[in-house]
Protein backbone atom coordinates (compact mmCIF):
# COMPACT_ATOMS: atom_id res chain seq x y z
CA UNK A 1 0.00 0.00 0.00
CA UNK A 2 1.05 3.60 -0.80
CA UNK A 3 2.69 5.29 2.65
CA UNK A 4 2.87 8.26 4.28
CA UNK A 5 5.74 7.99 6.17
CA UNK A 6 5.88 11.53 8.67
CA UNK A 7 9.64 11.91 9.56
CA UNK A 8 10.01 14.33 12.45
CA UNK A 9 12.56 17.46 11.64
CA UNK A 10 11.96 19.36 14.32
CA UNK A 11 15.32 21.12 13.34
CA UNK A 12 13.59 21.55 9.53
CA UNK A 13 9.85 22.58 10.09
CA UNK A 14 9.40 23.61 13.77
CA UNK A 15 7.44 21.60 16.34
CA UNK A 16 3.76 22.80 15.59
CA UNK A 17 3.94 21.92 11.62
CA UNK A 18 4.32 19.39 9.08
CA UNK A 19 4.63 19.91 4.99
CA UNK A 20 1.34 18.49 3.81
CA UNK A 21 2.50 16.38 1.43
CA UNK A 22 0.10 14.89 -1.41
CA UNK A 23 0.07 12.47 -4.39
CA UNK A 24 -3.10 12.19 -6.90
CA UNK A 25 -4.73 8.65 -6.74
CA UNK A 26 -3.13 8.09 -10.09
CA UNK A 27 0.47 7.92 -8.06
CA UNK A 28 -0.59 4.67 -6.02
CA UNK A 29 1.03 1.46 -6.08
CA UNK A 30 0.72 -1.16 -8.89
CA UNK A 31 0.53 2.25 -11.20
CA UNK A 32 2.73 2.11 -14.87
CA UNK A 33 4.74 4.63 -16.50
CA UNK A 34 4.52 4.98 -20.00
CA UNK A 35 7.95 4.51 -21.25
CA UNK A 36 9.95 6.87 -24.29
CA UNK A 37 8.12 10.14 -22.45
CA UNK A 38 9.12 12.97 -20.64
CA UNK A 39 6.64 11.44 -17.68
CA UNK A 40 4.98 14.19 -15.28
CA UNK A 41 4.81 13.57 -11.69
CA UNK A 42 2.79 16.06 -9.47
CA UNK A 43 1.08 16.58 -6.35
CA UNK A 44 0.40 19.04 -3.45
CA UNK A 45 2.46 20.03 -0.65
CA UNK A 46 3.33 23.69 1.34
CA UNK A 47 3.43 26.86 -1.17
CA UNK A 48 6.95 27.28 -2.07
CA UNK A 49 8.42 23.94 -0.41
CA UNK A 50 11.14 22.26 -1.90
CA UNK A 51 10.20 18.76 -3.72
CA UNK A 52 12.64 16.33 -4.55
CA UNK A 53 11.29 12.85 -6.69
CA UNK A 54 13.27 9.87 -6.60
CA UNK A 55 13.16 6.88 -9.55
CA UNK A 56 15.14 4.15 -10.63
CA UNK A 57 18.15 5.89 -9.16
CA UNK A 58 17.19 9.39 -10.58
CA UNK A 59 16.22 12.49 -9.03
CA UNK A 60 14.16 15.58 -10.29
CA UNK A 61 13.30 18.78 -8.03
CA UNK A 62 10.99 21.11 -8.21
CA UNK A 63 9.65 24.16 -5.89
CA UNK A 64 5.76 24.00 -4.77
CA UNK A 65 3.48 26.97 -6.54
CA UNK A 66 1.56 29.32 -4.50
CA UNK A 67 -1.51 27.09 -4.62
CA UNK A 68 0.82 23.96 -3.19
CA UNK A 69 1.08 22.41 -7.10
CA UNK A 70 4.34 21.10 -7.99
CA UNK A 71 5.49 19.08 -10.83
CA UNK A 72 8.66 17.32 -12.12
CA UNK A 73 9.53 15.50 -15.65
CA UNK A 74 10.84 12.24 -15.51
CA UNK A 75 13.50 12.17 -18.42
CA UNK A 76 12.68 9.41 -20.54
CA UNK A 77 12.80 5.33 -19.55
CA UNK A 78 12.88 2.21 -21.47
CA UNK A 79 10.14 0.12 -20.41
CA UNK A 80 11.23 -2.29 -17.35
CA UNK A 81 9.45 -5.33 -15.41
CA UNK A 82 11.33 -4.81 -12.49
CA UNK A 83 8.70 -3.42 -9.74
CA UNK A 84 10.90 -0.24 -7.85
CA UNK A 85 10.04 2.46 -5.69
CA UNK A 86 9.06 5.84 -6.56
CA UNK A 87 9.44 8.37 -3.63
CA UNK A 88 8.68 11.55 -2.83
CA UNK A 89 10.66 13.97 -0.26
CA UNK A 90 9.46 17.21 1.06
CA UNK A 91 10.71 18.80 4.47
CA UNK A 92 10.34 16.26 6.95
CA UNK A 93 7.32 14.27 4.88
CA UNK A 94 7.85 11.51 2.25
CA UNK A 95 5.53 9.44 0.37
CA UNK A 96 6.35 5.90 -1.13
CA UNK A 97 4.70 4.75 -4.26
CA UNK A 98 5.84 0.70 -4.81
CA UNK A 99 5.70 -2.08 -7.53
CA UNK A 100 5.76 0.48 -10.03
CA UNK A 101 6.74 -0.30 -13.69
CA UNK A 102 7.41 1.10 -17.06
CA UNK A 103 5.47 0.30 -20.28
CA UNK A 104 2.73 0.77 -22.02
CA UNK A 105 -0.32 3.19 -20.83
CA UNK A 106 -3.75 3.97 -22.52
CA UNK A 107 -6.87 5.92 -21.25
CA UNK A 108 -9.51 4.05 -21.70
CA UNK A 109 -13.14 5.70 -21.51
CA UNK A 110 -16.63 6.07 -22.83
CA UNK A 111 -19.79 4.64 -21.50
CA UNK A 112 -21.14 1.24 -21.13
CA UNK A 113 -19.76 -0.83 -23.16
CA UNK A 114 -16.09 0.27 -21.96
CA UNK A 115 -17.71 0.08 -18.62
CA UNK A 116 -19.03 -3.44 -18.89
CA UNK A 117 -16.45 -5.87 -17.36
CA UNK A 118 -14.50 -8.78 -18.38
CA UNK A 119 -17.17 -11.26 -16.03
CA UNK A 120 -20.21 -10.31 -18.17
CA UNK A 121 -17.79 -11.20 -21.70
CA UNK A 122 -18.18 -14.18 -23.32
CA UNK A 123 -16.31 -17.37 -22.35
CA UNK A 124 -15.51 -15.98 -18.50
CA UNK A 125 -14.96 -19.18 -16.88
CA UNK A 126 -11.76 -19.81 -19.34
CA UNK A 127 -10.76 -16.25 -19.31
CA UNK A 128 -10.88 -16.23 -15.56
CA UNK A 129 -7.99 -18.95 -14.60
CA UNK A 130 -6.23 -17.81 -17.45
CA UNK A 131 -5.70 -14.10 -16.81
CA UNK A 132 -2.46 -14.64 -14.54
CA UNK A 133 -0.84 -11.51 -16.49
CA UNK A 134 0.98 -9.31 -13.74
CA UNK A 135 2.21 -7.19 -15.80
CA UNK A 136 -1.04 -5.82 -16.96
CA UNK A 137 -2.64 -2.95 -14.80
CA UNK A 138 -5.83 -1.13 -14.78
CA UNK A 139 -6.92 2.06 -12.71
CA UNK A 140 -10.37 1.60 -12.05
CA UNK A 141 -11.58 5.14 -11.48
CA UNK A 142 -15.24 5.79 -8.90
CA UNK A 143 -17.92 7.47 -11.28
CA UNK A 144 -17.86 10.95 -9.81
CA UNK A 145 -19.71 14.15 -11.73
CA UNK A 146 -18.60 17.78 -10.92
CA UNK A 147 -19.55 21.17 -12.06
CA UNK A 148 -16.22 22.27 -11.20
CA UNK A 149 -12.40 21.41 -12.56
CA UNK A 150 -11.45 18.66 -10.10
CA UNK A 151 -7.56 17.89 -9.19
CA UNK A 152 -7.86 14.38 -8.32
CA UNK A 153 -10.25 11.44 -8.41
CA UNK A 154 -10.90 8.16 -6.71
CA UNK A 155 -9.57 5.28 -7.35
CA UNK A 156 -7.39 2.13 -7.37
CA UNK A 157 -4.65 0.28 -9.46
CA UNK A 158 -5.14 -3.24 -10.02
CA UNK A 159 -2.86 -5.86 -10.92
CA UNK A 160 -4.14 -8.74 -13.49
CA UNK A 161 -4.92 -11.72 -12.05
CA UNK A 162 -7.87 -14.54 -12.26
CA UNK A 163 -8.99 -12.82 -8.50
CA UNK A 164 -8.87 -9.24 -9.63
CA UNK A 165 -10.08 -9.63 -13.50
CA UNK A 166 -13.68 -10.06 -13.62
CA UNK A 167 -13.95 -6.24 -12.60
CA UNK A 168 -12.07 -5.23 -15.19
CA UNK A 169 -12.96 -3.03 -18.25
CA UNK A 170 -13.34 -6.00 -20.71
CA UNK A 171 -13.04 -4.14 -23.97
CA UNK A 172 -9.88 -2.81 -22.38
CA UNK A 173 -8.88 -5.84 -20.78
CA UNK A 174 -8.68 -7.34 -24.15
CA UNK A 175 -7.05 -4.75 -26.04
CA UNK A 176 -4.17 -4.57 -23.61
CA UNK A 177 -3.84 -8.15 -23.28
CA UNK A 178 -3.34 -8.03 -27.29
CA UNK A 179 -0.80 -5.18 -26.83
CA UNK A 180 1.01 -6.65 -23.93
CA UNK A 181 1.23 -10.26 -25.77
CA UNK A 182 2.65 -8.11 -29.11
CA UNK A 183 4.95 -5.90 -27.74
CA UNK A 184 6.24 -7.84 -24.32
CA UNK A 185 5.85 -5.04 -22.09
CA UNK A 186 4.21 -4.05 -19.23
CA UNK A 187 0.92 -2.26 -19.95
CA UNK A 188 -1.06 -0.24 -17.81
CA UNK A 189 -5.00 0.85 -18.61
CA UNK A 190 -6.62 3.96 -17.03
CA UNK A 191 -10.21 3.03 -16.88
CA UNK A 192 -12.39 6.44 -16.80
CA UNK A 193 -15.87 5.12 -18.08
CA UNK A 194 -19.29 5.70 -17.04
CA UNK A 195 -22.58 3.79 -18.50
CA UNK A 196 -25.10 5.64 -20.05
CA UNK A 197 -23.18 9.22 -20.52
CA UNK A 198 -23.78 11.84 -23.87
CA UNK A 199 -20.25 12.60 -25.01
CA UNK A 200 -20.73 16.31 -24.31
CA UNK A 201 -20.14 15.16 -20.41
CA UNK A 202 -16.92 14.33 -21.54
CA UNK A 203 -15.86 17.21 -23.29
CA UNK A 204 -14.58 20.74 -21.45
CA UNK A 205 -17.23 23.35 -21.50
CA UNK A 206 -16.19 26.38 -22.95
CA UNK A 207 -15.25 23.72 -26.49
CA UNK A 208 -18.91 22.87 -26.76
CA UNK A 209 -20.36 26.83 -27.09
CA UNK A 210 -19.81 26.47 -30.43
CA UNK A 211 -22.46 23.61 -31.29
CA UNK A 212 -26.27 25.64 -30.68
CA UNK A 213 -27.69 22.08 -30.02
CA UNK A 214 -25.87 21.42 -27.29
CA UNK A 215 -26.22 24.89 -25.79
CA UNK A 216 -29.98 24.40 -25.93
CA UNK A 217 -30.10 21.27 -24.26
CA UNK A 218 -27.57 22.94 -21.81
CA UNK A 219 -30.18 25.52 -21.11
CA UNK A 220 -33.33 22.99 -20.92
CA UNK A 221 -31.39 21.08 -18.24
CA UNK A 222 -30.38 24.46 -16.64
CA UNK A 223 -34.60 25.43 -16.14
CA UNK A 224 -34.98 22.49 -15.19
CA UNK A 225 -32.39 22.58 -12.26
CA UNK A 226 -34.13 26.03 -11.22
CA UNK A 227 -37.08 24.20 -10.38
CA UNK A 228 -35.70 20.81 -9.22
CA UNK A 229 -36.78 20.69 -5.39
CA UNK A 230 -34.25 18.97 -3.38
CA UNK A 231 -36.77 17.79 -0.61
CA UNK A 232 -39.87 17.00 -2.96
CA UNK A 233 -37.09 14.58 -4.87
CA UNK A 234 -35.84 13.07 -1.07
CA UNK A 235 -39.48 12.21 -0.55
CA UNK A 236 -40.68 11.37 -3.49
CA UNK A 237 -37.53 8.74 -3.83
CA UNK A 238 -38.00 7.35 0.20
CA UNK A 239 -42.08 6.93 -0.79
CA UNK A 240 -40.30 4.73 -4.21
CA UNK A 241 -38.33 3.20 -2.09
CA UNK A 242 -40.32 1.78 0.40
CA UNK A 243 -42.64 0.28 -2.23
CA UNK A 244 -40.00 -0.97 -3.83
CA UNK A 245 -38.74 -3.24 -0.86
CA UNK A 246 -42.52 -4.79 -0.43
CA UNK A 247 -42.01 -5.60 -4.52
CA UNK A 248 -38.85 -7.66 -3.65
CA UNK A 249 -40.12 -9.69 -0.49
CA UNK A 250 -42.99 -10.33 -2.66
CA UNK A 251 -40.89 -11.17 -5.36
CA UNK A 252 -39.00 -13.89 -3.02
CA UNK A 253 -42.07 -15.10 -1.33
CA UNK A 254 -43.22 -15.96 -5.00
CA UNK A 255 -39.83 -16.56 -6.56
CA UNK A 256 -40.28 -13.98 -9.50
CA UNK A 257 -37.53 -11.70 -10.36
CA UNK A 258 -37.14 -8.91 -7.89
CA UNK A 259 -37.73 -5.18 -9.31
CA UNK A 260 -34.69 -2.52 -10.30
CA UNK A 261 -33.85 -0.67 -7.48
CA UNK A 262 -35.12 3.26 -8.39
CA UNK A 263 -32.72 5.72 -8.43
CA UNK A 264 -32.72 8.83 -6.86
CA UNK A 265 -33.30 12.04 -9.01
CA UNK A 266 -30.32 14.46 -9.46
CA UNK A 267 -30.29 18.21 -9.79
CA UNK A 268 -29.58 18.14 -13.45
CA UNK A 269 -26.42 20.44 -13.18
CA UNK A 270 -25.31 18.24 -10.67
CA UNK A 271 -25.99 14.94 -13.46
CA UNK A 272 -23.21 12.89 -15.31
CA UNK A 273 -24.73 14.22 -18.36
CA UNK A 274 -24.69 17.62 -18.01
CA UNK A 275 -22.38 19.05 -20.20
CA UNK A 276 -18.65 18.95 -19.27
CA UNK A 277 -19.35 17.18 -15.65
CA UNK A 278 -17.71 14.03 -15.95
CA UNK A 279 -14.83 15.97 -18.38
CA UNK A 280 -14.35 17.64 -14.60
CA UNK A 281 -14.20 15.20 -12.60
CA UNK A 282 -13.18 11.96 -14.48
CA UNK A 283 -10.61 13.67 -17.30
CA UNK A 284 -9.30 16.44 -15.59
CA UNK A 285 -7.84 15.08 -12.53
CA UNK A 286 -5.72 12.79 -15.12
CA UNK A 287 -3.64 15.12 -16.83
CA UNK A 288 -0.97 15.16 -17.61
CA UNK A 289 -0.85 11.45 -16.37
CA UNK A 290 1.74 10.16 -19.08
CA UNK A 291 0.14 7.57 -21.90
CA UNK A 292 0.51 6.59 -25.56
CA UNK A 293 -3.21 7.02 -26.27
CA UNK A 294 -6.63 6.79 -25.70
CA UNK A 295 -9.42 4.07 -26.36
CA UNK A 296 -13.34 5.44 -26.71
CA UNK A 297 -16.13 2.83 -26.58
CA UNK A 298 -19.44 5.59 -26.62
CA UNK A 299 -21.81 7.06 -28.85
CA UNK A 300 -25.15 5.04 -27.90
CA UNK A 301 -26.86 7.47 -25.80
CA UNK A 302 -25.72 10.11 -28.61
CA UNK A 303 -27.70 8.05 -31.50
CA UNK A 304 -31.66 8.87 -30.39
CA UNK A 305 -32.02 11.19 -33.39
CA UNK A 306 -30.23 11.62 -37.04
CA UNK A 307 -29.86 15.26 -35.68
CA UNK A 308 -27.32 14.19 -32.98
CA UNK A 309 -26.10 10.96 -35.23
CA UNK A 310 -24.89 13.47 -37.27
CA UNK A 311 -23.55 15.95 -35.04
CA UNK A 312 -21.85 13.34 -33.54
CA UNK A 313 -18.96 13.63 -35.83
CA UNK A 314 -17.95 17.01 -34.88
CA UNK A 315 -18.77 16.63 -30.89
CA UNK A 316 -15.73 13.60 -31.08
CA UNK A 317 -13.15 15.61 -33.27
CA UNK A 318 -13.89 18.42 -30.89
CA UNK A 319 -13.53 16.28 -27.82
CA UNK A 320 -10.48 14.88 -28.95
CA UNK A 321 -8.75 18.23 -29.65
CA UNK A 322 -9.42 18.90 -26.42
CA UNK A 323 -7.87 16.35 -24.83
CA UNK A 324 -4.39 16.62 -26.99
CA UNK A 325 -4.41 20.47 -25.95
CA UNK A 326 -4.73 19.17 -22.01
CA UNK A 327 -1.95 16.38 -22.81
CA UNK A 328 0.25 18.28 -25.34
CA UNK A 329 0.27 16.29 -28.01
CA UNK A 330 -1.54 14.41 -31.31
CA UNK A 331 -1.74 11.11 -29.53
CA UNK A 332 -3.41 8.40 -31.24
CA UNK A 333 -7.07 7.85 -30.93
CA UNK A 334 -9.08 4.83 -31.42
CA UNK A 335 -12.78 4.32 -31.17
CA UNK A 336 -15.15 1.95 -31.48
CA UNK A 337 -17.99 1.69 -34.57
CA UNK A 338 -20.83 1.04 -33.12
CA UNK A 339 -22.27 -2.53 -33.45
CA UNK A 340 -25.21 -4.11 -35.06
CA UNK A 341 -28.52 -3.91 -32.42
CA UNK A 342 -32.56 -3.55 -32.71
CA UNK A 343 -34.50 -5.54 -35.19
CA UNK A 344 -32.84 -7.39 -38.05
CA UNK A 345 -32.83 -4.97 -41.33
CA UNK A 346 -36.04 -5.86 -43.47
CA UNK A 347 -35.81 -2.58 -45.59
CA UNK A 348 -32.83 -2.67 -48.46
CA UNK A 349 -31.95 0.63 -46.35
CA UNK A 350 -33.31 2.41 -43.32
CA UNK A 351 -32.55 5.53 -42.46
CA UNK A 352 -31.94 5.47 -38.70
CA UNK A 353 -29.76 7.43 -36.11
CA UNK A 354 -27.43 4.24 -35.79
CA UNK A 355 -26.91 4.20 -39.03
CA UNK A 356 -26.25 8.27 -39.74
CA UNK A 357 -23.97 7.96 -36.28
CA UNK A 358 -21.56 4.77 -37.89
CA UNK A 359 -21.14 7.22 -40.57
CA UNK A 360 -20.05 9.80 -38.10
CA UNK A 361 -17.70 7.08 -36.84
CA UNK A 362 -16.33 6.89 -40.37
CA UNK A 363 -15.82 10.56 -41.54
CA UNK A 364 -13.86 10.97 -38.08
CA UNK A 365 -11.83 8.01 -39.29
CA UNK A 366 -11.07 9.46 -42.56
CA UNK A 367 -10.74 13.28 -42.03
CA UNK A 368 -9.08 13.38 -38.06
CA UNK A 369 -5.49 13.14 -38.02
CA UNK A 370 -3.87 10.44 -35.77
CA UNK A 371 -7.15 9.03 -35.35
CA UNK A 372 -9.05 5.63 -36.40
CA UNK A 373 -11.83 3.45 -35.61
CA UNK A 374 -12.48 -0.43 -35.15
CA UNK A 375 -15.64 -1.55 -37.07
CA UNK A 376 -17.79 -3.89 -35.14
CA UNK A 377 -20.75 -4.24 -37.42
CA UNK A 378 -20.62 -8.14 -36.85
CA UNK A 379 -20.11 -8.89 -33.38
CA UNK A 380 -23.40 -7.28 -31.88
CA UNK A 381 -26.56 -9.07 -30.58
CA UNK A 382 -30.52 -7.88 -31.98
CA UNK A 383 -31.20 -7.40 -28.01
CA UNK A 384 -28.53 -6.76 -26.00
CA UNK A 385 -27.19 -2.96 -26.47
CA UNK A 386 -23.88 -4.57 -24.56
CA UNK A 387 -22.86 -7.24 -26.65
CA UNK A 388 -20.71 -9.63 -25.12
CA UNK A 389 -17.92 -10.85 -27.52
CA UNK A 390 -15.57 -8.04 -26.04
CA UNK A 391 -12.89 -10.53 -26.96
CA UNK A 392 -13.09 -9.12 -30.66
CA UNK A 393 -13.56 -5.27 -30.21
CA UNK A 394 -10.70 -5.72 -27.86
CA UNK A 395 -8.70 -7.47 -30.54
CA UNK A 396 -9.28 -5.14 -33.06
CA UNK A 397 -9.02 -1.69 -31.21
CA UNK A 398 -5.17 -3.53 -30.53
CA UNK A 399 -4.65 -4.53 -34.40
CA UNK A 400 -5.39 -0.81 -34.95
CA UNK A 401 -3.16 0.28 -32.66
CA UNK A 402 -0.05 -2.21 -33.28
CA UNK A 403 -0.44 -0.85 -37.19
CA UNK A 404 -0.97 2.45 -37.08
CA UNK A 405 1.14 3.15 -33.25
CA UNK A 406 3.40 0.77 -32.93
CA UNK A 407 4.19 0.37 -36.94
CA UNK A 408 4.27 -3.36 -36.94
CA UNK A 409 3.53 -5.02 -40.05
CA UNK A 410 -0.19 -6.55 -39.38
CA UNK A 411 -3.20 -5.33 -41.09
CA UNK A 412 -5.19 -3.19 -39.47
CA UNK A 413 -8.89 -3.38 -40.01
CA UNK A 414 -11.04 -3.92 -42.59
CA UNK A 415 -12.53 -2.59 -46.36
CA UNK A 416 -13.11 1.26 -45.81
CA UNK A 417 -15.49 2.84 -48.65
CA UNK A 418 -12.64 4.98 -51.19
CA UNK A 419 -14.59 5.99 -54.09
CA UNK A 420 -17.17 5.17 -56.51
CA UNK A 421 -17.80 5.16 -60.62
CA UNK A 422 -20.67 4.63 -62.91
CA UNK A 423 -20.02 1.74 -65.38
CA UNK A 424 -23.15 2.04 -67.56
CA UNK A 425 -26.10 0.22 -65.33
CA UNK A 426 -23.47 -0.54 -62.66
CA UNK A 427 -21.22 1.09 -60.01
CA UNK A 428 -17.78 0.01 -58.97
CA UNK A 429 -16.61 1.10 -55.83
CA UNK A 430 -13.20 0.92 -54.19
CA UNK A 431 -11.87 0.49 -51.03
CA UNK A 432 -8.97 1.19 -48.54
CA UNK A 433 -7.69 -0.98 -46.23
CA UNK A 434 -8.44 -4.04 -48.47
CA UNK A 435 -5.87 -6.69 -46.74
CA UNK A 436 -4.74 -9.12 -48.55
CA UNK A 437 -8.35 -8.57 -51.05
CA UNK A 438 -11.91 -8.57 -50.60
CA UNK A 439 -13.65 -11.84 -49.99
CA UNK A 440 -17.26 -12.43 -49.14
CA UNK A 441 -17.75 -14.20 -45.67
CA UNK A 442 -19.02 -17.78 -45.33
CA UNK A 443 -18.99 -17.79 -49.43
CA UNK A 444 -22.39 -16.65 -49.84
CA UNK A 445 -23.39 -14.05 -52.53
CA UNK A 446 -22.83 -9.95 -51.43
CA UNK A 447 -26.21 -9.03 -48.97
CA UNK A 448 -27.65 -5.74 -47.62
CA UNK A 449 -25.85 -3.88 -50.85
CA UNK A 450 -28.32 -1.37 -52.13
CA UNK A 451 -28.73 0.75 -55.02
CA UNK A 452 -30.50 3.64 -56.08
CA UNK A 453 -31.42 5.82 -59.23
CA UNK A 454 -31.68 10.00 -59.26
CA UNK A 455 -35.26 8.97 -57.69
CA UNK A 456 -33.23 8.29 -54.28
CA UNK A 457 -35.37 5.19 -54.14
CA UNK A 458 -33.15 2.22 -53.02
CA UNK A 459 -33.57 -1.46 -53.84
CA UNK A 460 -31.96 -4.76 -53.22
CA UNK A 461 -28.95 -4.55 -55.52
CA UNK A 462 -26.59 -7.66 -56.53
CA UNK A 463 -22.59 -7.20 -55.67
CA UNK A 464 -19.69 -9.24 -57.14
CA UNK A 465 -16.41 -8.70 -55.80
CA UNK A 466 -13.95 -8.10 -59.39
CA UNK A 467 -10.57 -7.56 -57.89
CA UNK A 468 -10.06 -4.81 -55.33
CA UNK A 469 -13.40 -3.31 -55.99
CA UNK A 470 -17.43 -4.58 -56.12
CA UNK A 471 -19.51 -4.03 -58.41
CA UNK A 472 -22.97 -3.05 -57.43
CA UNK A 473 -26.47 -3.35 -60.01
CA UNK A 474 -29.72 -4.20 -60.13
CA UNK A 475 -32.33 -4.77 -63.20
CA UNK A 476 -34.37 -2.70 -61.14
CA UNK A 477 -32.48 0.94 -61.60
CA UNK A 478 -31.26 1.38 -64.97
CA UNK A 479 -29.24 4.35 -64.39
CA UNK A 480 -27.84 3.99 -60.62
CA UNK A 481 -26.40 7.23 -58.71
CA UNK A 482 -25.94 5.70 -55.22
CA UNK A 483 -24.65 2.34 -53.33
CA UNK A 484 -25.32 2.32 -49.57
CA UNK A 485 -23.84 -0.95 -47.67
CA UNK A 486 -25.22 -2.18 -44.36
CA UNK A 487 -26.94 0.59 -43.59
CA UNK A 488 -29.76 0.09 -40.72
CA UNK A 489 -29.52 -0.53 -37.32
CA UNK A 490 -28.86 -4.38 -37.76
CA UNK A 491 -27.88 -5.61 -40.87
CA UNK A 492 -27.06 -9.42 -39.76
CA UNK A 493 -26.43 -10.61 -43.12
CA UNK A 494 -23.65 -7.82 -44.46
CA UNK A 495 -20.80 -10.20 -45.32
CA UNK A 496 -18.14 -8.12 -47.16
CA UNK A 497 -14.61 -8.68 -45.22
CA UNK A 498 -11.35 -8.48 -46.34
CA UNK A 499 -9.06 -12.37 -45.96
CA UNK A 500 -7.73 -11.32 -42.57
CA UNK A 501 -11.55 -11.43 -41.21
CA UNK A 502 -12.37 -7.62 -40.42
CA UNK A 503 -15.55 -6.69 -41.81
CA UNK A 504 -16.22 -3.68 -44.25
CA UNK A 505 -18.11 0.02 -42.65
CA UNK A 506 -21.02 0.70 -43.59
CA UNK A 507 -21.03 3.40 -45.89
CA UNK A 508 -23.35 5.12 -48.45
CA UNK A 509 -21.77 6.94 -51.55
CA UNK A 510 -24.87 9.79 -51.29
CA UNK A 511 -25.34 12.81 -49.17
CA UNK A 512 -29.16 12.78 -48.93
CA UNK A 513 -30.82 14.13 -46.14
CA UNK A 514 -32.90 11.27 -43.96
CA UNK A 515 -35.73 10.19 -45.20
CA UNK A 516 -38.69 9.31 -42.54
CA UNK A 517 -39.87 6.27 -43.90
CA UNK A 518 -36.38 4.98 -43.66
CA UNK A 519 -36.25 4.18 -47.30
Amino acid sequence: MRRLMMVLAVWAVGLSSFAELNLPALFSDGMVLQRDQNVAVWGWADPGAEVTVSFAGKEQSAKADKTGKFMVRLKKMKASTEPRLLKVVSGGESVEVENVLVGEVWLCSGQSNMQMAVKGSDNFDKEQPAANYPLIRMFLTDLKASTELQKDCTGSWKVCSPESIGVFSATAYFFGRELHQELDVPVGLIRSCWGGTRIEAWSPAASLEQFPAVAADKAQLDAKAEKFDEAAGGERHAKLMEEWRQKVTRSKAEGSKAPRRPRKQKNPRNSQNYPANLYNAMINPLVPYGMRGAIWYQGEANAHSTEQAILYRDLLENMVVQWRKDWGGNFPFYAVQLVNFKAPQSQPVEDTAWAFIRESFLEFHKEVSNAWIAITIDVGMEKNIHPTNKQAVGYRLAQQALAKTYKKDVVAGGPIYKSMKTKGNTIVVKFDDIGSGLVEQGGEPLKTFALAGADKQFVVAQAVIVGDTVVVSSSKVADPVAVRYAWADNPVNCNLFNKEGFPASPFRTDGWPAQENGR
